[in-house]
């Protein structure tokens, strides 16, 4: 018989780690969701073998009510955060329980709109799941998901296929090896899909909604090439399936590496314009990386969590080295370098075996300190020493110490003054880094060109001119900075030399290095950057020029008509602000553009997209009550920085005589959520 207990203390053996008691290998689970509700039923088979006698065993499960059934002989608990399996479980036996249960998640899986996901790092997978939250506990998760609203469903594994029963189309997938339970993931959503090979025949689905059917190509640009580069690099084959990348809309994060299914914001999700500025290559390559460092091999806690996201840094910047070229890769050592001797220099620096070590140490530092190691020991010691690694502890948890292990067993080269300069110490050793930087010739231009800061125009004219018909566009970038701050009349000839140059960084250089008033010199060549392949330097040529040349601004605003930029819509947003700012423009229309803009801070556009707009209406006074509720609906967003900016702007917003009584007024046609907050920011 089960018994549907809930105890408000438990054993200590419940709150303490347990993956020294038992082995939980399989969880079977079908799991229904139920959008206007916001809640999960499911049903979850469990395999657990004993190592040692006990009473009791636990899953996580985050305010989870069991449900009744008549099918188990073992008595079943649950409180807020455990629940639990009470019998005599002998040593070397293994079991299987069923259980019943249904949750209202309060995190790690999002009801956004049109779309469901999860996020289970950081935030767990038990709280839609009975799971274990100790990484350490490697489980094979195989997933039933039903679903009557959507029609895309995607999880780990492989889809065996779908079923329709009552109405409900239920998709499963199989996992044939086990992962860390923070890796189980599903989206859910009205996709399509396109499927290529990698060379090794590894399937590789790319999902997008349909309406984005022509961006799918510049969005998932180099994916295959990144994926057969990253087998050959890493020289373990993919350890997976197959492999599936899903937007979703108001994303947590740039990506998350789940097991087969990496998860990313819409944000990536891009045009051929939008490619040349914010395309999705880094984070594709660095989520990618994970299945190797991170779910094939898993750190045992959070001091080596470097062994995650330092060689998913890393080795994401060989992927762009292979597609964008070598500089490109120094260029982003550089700039990391910079990073990190800044924070170093403030007195910030941290070691890369801190738990609590900010992301770019654990990114930046760890890609750059495997940089340095490589370097050290050579490049034949490294890729043996990383092939040994993942295969010795594939599907298993890892510490520093196993990798240093590898490392030293491929070379006869001391790696200790390594390790206690790149691991232990928490500055950044800067000299190391740009001794190293200065092996390739490309990042020697550029620190000749950098040196010149402070030398007068007059003595380093003619080298800058060289340097701009050399056709390195990092180095040219930094030319332009510097004649930036110099008299337009000295520097007039090598401007104009500059902008017929069609380099995205030099353009985006000029655009960036003038503000309003825009001299009238180069007034003509500034008005080229609008016709840029560029949604970056369209937008910041479009308000300089408004801002400076008052007759011109119904010309400027026609050539952008149209131009939406971004997913976040930059150019639109902007424009859409200076046509209603402008006297003499589309004044029959204003009404309606104003219309517009207030329009984009409804719930059915991305986080992005809303907080633009809000920021503009804000700084143009432009609130009616139907912006005023969707600003009290961004104060309860999921997505913490969106929901900070909307609660400072709504406490702003209280201030106005007679808004917080029209609010309290119509408080019952809020949801429940909205209610709980405007009461406590109201004297209601």
């Amino acid at each position: 018989m089960r018994y549907l207990l809930l105890f408000l203390f438990l054993p200590f053996f419940v709150s303490a780690q347990q993956t020294d008691t038992v082995d939980f290998q399989r969880i079977e689970a079908r799991v229904f969701l139920e959008p206007k509700e916001k809640k999960v039923m499911g049903e979850c088979s469990v395999k657990f073998a004993m190592k040692k006698d006990a009473n009791e065993v636990y899953l996580d499960a985050i305010n989870m009510t069991l449900l009744p059934s008549t099918e188990e002989p073992i008595e079943i608990t649950a409180s807020d955060k455990k629940i639990v399996f009470l019998g005599s479980f002998k040593k070397d036996s293994v079991y299987t329980v069923k259980l019943y249960y249904q949750a209202y998640p309060k995190q790690a899986l999002y009801f956004a709109n049109d779309e469901i996901w999860t996020q289970g790092q950081g935030k767990y997978t038990s709280h839609w799941l009975p799971s274990i939250d100790d990484m350490n506990d490697k489980i094979e998760f195989d997933l039933t998901l039903s679903t009557k609203d959507y029609k895309t469903v995607v999880s780990n594994g492989k889809a065996l296929g779908d079923r329709f029963l009552n109405e409900t189309n239920d998709m499963t997938f199989d996992m044939q090896q086990p992962m860390s339970s923070y890796l189980v993931a599903f989206v859910m959503g009205n996709f399509e899909v396109k499927e290529l090979r990698s060379n090794s025949e590894v399937p590789i689905f790319l999902y997008y909604r349909p309406e984005d059917s022509l961006k799918v190509e510049p969005t998932y640009r180099y994916t295959k090439e990144i994926f057969d580069f990253l087998e050959t690099e890493i020289g373990v084959a993919y350890p997976w399936q197959n492999y599936k990348q899903i937007p979703v809309r108001d994303f947590l994060y740039a990506g998350m590496e789940n097991t087969t299914a990496t998860i990313f914001s819409e944000a990536f999700v891009v045009d051929s314009i939008g490619f040349n500025d914010r395309n999705y290559v880094n984070v594709n390559a660095h989520e990618m990386a994970h299945q190797w460092f991170g779910n094939l091999v898993t750190e045992t806690e959070g001091t080596h969590h470097w062994l995650h996201e330092g060689f998913a840094t890393y080795y994401a910047l060989l992927a762009e080295k292979e597609v964008f070229g070598e500089d490109y890769y120094y260029w982003k050592l550089f700039n990391t370098a910079e990073q990190l001797t800044a924070l170093s220099d403030e007195g910030r620096g941290q070691s890369l075996l801190d738990p609590k070590a900010s992301s770019l140490i654990f990114y930046e530092k760890g890609a750059w300190a495997l940089h340095i190691l490589k370097e050290l020991i050579g490049e034949e010691a490294f890729k043996k020493a990383i092939v040994n690694y993942l295969n010795k502890y594939e599907f298993k948890n890892v510490t520093t110490q196993d990798f240093l292990t590898e490392i030293r067993a491929a070379t006869s080269v001391s790696i200790d003054e390594w390790e206690k300069d790149w691991l232990k110490q928490t500055a950044f050793k800067s000299e190391q880094a740009y001794e190293s930087l200065k092996r390739s010739e490309f990042i020697q231009g550029l620190f000749s060109v950098i040196a010149l800061r402070k030398v007068s125009l007059k003595e380093k004219y003619d080298y800058l001119e060289a340097v701009l018909d050399s056709g390195n566009e990092y180095i040219a970038s930094e030319v332009i900075y510097q004649l930036a701050l110099e008299r337009m009349h000295d520097v007039k000839e090598l401007l104009v030399k500059a902008f017929e140059k069609e380099d995205i960084y030099v353009r985006q250089a000029l655009a960036q290095s003038f503000e309003a008033p825009i001299p009238a010199a180069i007034q003509k060549d500034y008005e080229s950057l609008l016709d840029d392949p560029s949604y970056l330097t369209q937008e910041i040529a479009l308000l300089q020029l408004w801002s400076s040349f008052p007759e011109k601004r119904v010309l400027y605003l026609d050539k952008l008509n149209g131009v939406h930029g971004f997913q976040d819509k930059n150019v639109k947003l902007l424009w859409l602000v200076l046509s209603i700012y402008t006297e003499d423009y589309k004044v029959s229309a204003r009404p309606i553009l104003v219309k517009e803009l207030r329009g984009y801070t409804r719930p059915e556009f991305g986080h992005e997209i809303r907080q633009k707009a809000f920021g503009y209406i804000n700084s143009m006074g432009l609130y009616d009550d139907e912006v005023i509720d969707n600003l009290i609906n961004g104060s309860v967003h999921h997505y913490w920085r969106f929901r900070d900016f909307c609660r400072e702007l709504l406490t702003e917003v209280l201030k106005n005589p007679g808004v917080e009584e029209t609010i309290m007024k119509n408080l019952s046609s809020y949801s429940t959520k909205e209610q709980e907050y405007i009461q406590r920011v109201t004297k209601g």
